[in-house]
């Protein structure tokens, strides 16, 4: 940090702040690992000083990444920890400050000449992982003041400042005026080297709306349904629906202007700013039901809305919501940031209600990567719950479609974006298909797939172990469609409900369960009763009760098409347990199906996610052909080689915490990474890559779906299968 130094004319100390960061000078080569600490992370700005990670760094450190990400901003422009000579405002004493984080003119000597933003981050508040009101800009104030000290000692030159704990964020705009410096609030700072808003002065005013950093995208719902949570007065599940209302507002609003030249409605202007947190705009709060009132209209065909859903939130949560996304554009917005970020807002306010609990993330990329569904074929879950594998599923189409030439400028990614979405828009519409018994899940699951797509796919309500038969609203919907009749699907994935404390006992479908287990002429089936005697495995009455898990197994293996795969979440006991009910189950399994895969979970992964302490396996199926069942009863079983894994760790502990590749010496180990980032240059975007170091986390998910490939590659001429061609 001495190049400060001459710029500055103070001295500076060699490292930071006592007990917060040390500086760690590359003694390796570029690329080689390198060894933290437990509680050190690489710096995101100079890619190289070790810093502790107190919990004021990790909101400095999720901050900067967003600067670039996010603004364009290059970090080269960047100092971490800048100090300034600053005038107490009610004192009038100097002292030495620091600004989190310091961002200069770009490309330009960094000096107080060329200081052009300030970023000052703080802890998160103590007891605050807790909905809690959100504060307004008045209210902020004397928090705000260090903010406004700091960019007054920089000078005239710097005109913009945020502040952040993790829960509230604040943008500053100094203006100066006869006698003093005025500071005012600001929608949103203007990206990379741009220094201010166009006349208009609102949100959605900047040259484009930006894409949202995942981060930041997830900040935002979160601050919203904080907001309507603590100031509203209504319970967490009743603010998600009615953040959700604005939510399509917002997408609606995008659409129109995208489509059909429209200006702009759902905006908020500097001068509505001050009202947010009072009385609100009434202009901008009018504007927002006005469009939601056009969105009921608009997706009356999809079966969203109806004319119950009503927008009931006060102008001031109008106008604080408007506030806080009317800058991103959710439309550009990465399918995989607005896919995590919507899953985090649904799981945490759905989750548990009525019982269910949803699949990990980590679960559900492993799932989808194994079986790899194409463009031609249709994906069902009949358990879909919030819809984690239907999106999943669609992120793993973009990827595989789109241009795979590096980074591209936002005017490239708007020529390359419309055909893409509505290539995914197509296949959300014709192949993408989920169920569930919920009918606040299946909205939610439908509506996910909406804001990913803008097209809500096909999602029912409806009783999944019953079907075709069944009475709820969705029952009749499904059976018209030939997609995802039974024997029809291509590709089922799913997380059935387990539990022998919720059997399933309506006689009138387990016997419809026996008499298609009949039909196909094996010798199992899953709703019957089994003993042993002298050893050998033997029926003993029809079963008046059978666990859900088990009737799931023979349902998703009833909906599939000969050739069709099927991965499916099993509790482990029906895997390896010695009775005779769940060696029946895979007896019918290994009668009906070839075995793809078997990868046993550890318990961290659904403990943290969904909150149960269950071990579960994934089992991936392909369903046989009757010719091949056949050939097996005129030749015996065919042998052939299963794919087989053990997870240990999923990259984080029970607590939630990231766990991380370790040394022998117990030292956390980086490794060098690509990003690919389009930076704001001279008024011009330009793609740049940066090579920068990670701590690596300990996850063995994606080293087993590697390694599953591979294994596919090796056996390919030994499997009956063919899951890849």
């Amino acid at each position: 940090m001495a190049d400060e130094q001459l710029d500055l004319g103070i001295p500076l100390p060699d490292e930071g702040p006592k007990g917060k960061s040390r500086s760690k000078q590359r003694s390796d080569q570029t690329g080689a690992p390198r060894r933290l600490g437990d509680d050190e992370t690489i710096d995101y700005i100079s890619n190289k000083d070790v810093v502790k990670l107190t919990e004021a760094e990790v909101v400095r450190q999720r901050i900067a990444r967003v600067l670039v990400h996010q603004y364009g901003i290059n970090p080269d422009d960047m100092i971490r920890d800048y100090q300034l000579q600053v005038r107490n405002s009610e004192t009038g004493r100097m002292s030495r400050k620091r600004a989190s984080i310091a961002i200069f003119e770009p490309g330009k000597p960094k000096s107080l000449e060329t200081l052009k933003r300030i970023v000052v981050t703080k802890a998160r508040p103590k007891g605050s992982r807790t909905v809690t009101k959100i504060r307004t800009y008045a209210q902020a104030d004397a928090q705000l003041q260090e903010l406004r000290e700091l960019m007054i000692a920089a000078g005239t030159s710097c005109t913009l400042g945020m502040w952040t704990d993790d829960q509230d964020l604040y943008f500053v705009e100094r203006e100066e005026t006869r006698f003093e410096p005025d500071f005012h609030e600001l929608p949103n700072w203007p990206g990379g080297d741009v220094e201010e808003f166009d006349a208009t002065r609102d949100a959605s005013s900047l040259a484009e709306l930006r894409h949202a950093d995942e981060y930041m995208l997830r900040f935002a719902f979160r601050r919203c349904h904080n907001f309507i949570h603590g100031n509203e007065g209504l319970p967490k599940d009743a603010a998600f629906w009615q953040f959700l209302y604005v939510l399509f507002a917002k997408i609606h609003d995008e659409r129109l202007v995208r489509e059909n030249g429209f200006s702009p409605r759902f905006r908020v202007g500097v001068e509505d700013l001050d009202k947010k947190g009072g009385t609100g705009s009434p202009a901008v709060a009018g504007r927002i039901r006005e469009l939601f009132e056009e969105v009921k209209e608009s997706y009356a065909d999809q079966a969203l809305f109806d004319d119950r859903d009503r927008l009931t939130l006060s102008d001031p949560a109008l106008t604080f919501i408007t506030s806080e996304l009317a800058p991103f554009s959710i439309y550009a917005t990465p399918l995989d940031a607005k896919g995590v970020a919507y899953q985090e807002l649904v799981g945490e306010n759905l989750r548990g209600d009525r019982g269910q609990y949803f699949t990990p993330t980590g679960a559900v990329r492993l799932m989808v990567d194994i079986l790899d569904p194409k463009k031609n074929e249709t994906v069902f879950d009949p358990c879909c719950g919030t819809g984690g594998f239907l999106r999943e599923t669609l992120y793993h189409l973009q990827e595989q479609w789109k241009p795979k030439n590096g980074t591209f400028t936002s005017q490239e990614y708007a020529k390359i974006l419309p055909p893409l979405r509505r290539q995914l828009a197509a296949y959300a519409r014709d192949h993408i298909f989920g169920a569930d018994f919920d009918p606040f899940l299946r909205r939610a699951a439908a509506m996910g797939v909406m804001m990913l797509t803008d097209t809500a796919g096909s999602v029912f309500q409806m009783d999944s172990i019953a079907f075709p038969d069944g009475h709820l609203p969705g029952n009749d919907e499904a059976k018209k469609v030939p997609q995802i009749q039974l024997g029809s699907v291509d590709v089922l994935m799913t997380n059935p409900p387990f539990g022998s404390d919720i059997p399933f006992s309506e006689a009138a479908v387990l016997g419809k369960y026996r008499e298609r287990a009949r039909q196909r002429g094996g010798d199992w089936g899953v709703a019957w009763n089994y003993t042993r005697e002298n050893g050998k495995l033997k029926k003993s009455g029809e079963a008046t009760a059978v666990s859900p898990e088990q009737l799931f197994v023979q349902r998703a293996i009833e909906w599939v098409k000969p050739g069709g795969r099927i991965g499916i979440v099993l509790p482990n006991g029906i895997l390896s347990n010695p009775g005779p009910s769940d060696e029946a189950v895979r007896r019918f399994i290994l009668q009906e199906c070839w075995v793809m895969a078997s990868i046993e979970l550890p318990v961290e992964t659904f403990i943290v996610e969904a909150h149960v302490n269950i071990l579960t396996t994934l089992l991936f199926l392909v369903r046989k052909t009757d010719e091949e069942k056949q050939a097996e009863r005129f030749h015996g079983a065919e042998d052939y080689p299963v794919f087989m894994a053990v997870a240990e760790k999923v990259g984080f502990d029970r607590r939630g915490n990231p766990v991380f590749v370790r040394s022998p010496e117990g030292d956390v180990i980086t490794e060098e990474y690509e990003e690919q980032e389009v930076l704001r240059i001279g008024g011009v975007e330009v793609p740049r890559v940066f090579k920068r170091q990670r701590p690596i986390k300990d996850n063995d998910l994606p080293k087993i779906a590697d390694e599953y490939h591979e294994f596919v590659k090796r056996h390919a001429h030994e499997l009956p299968w063919k899951a890849r061609p």
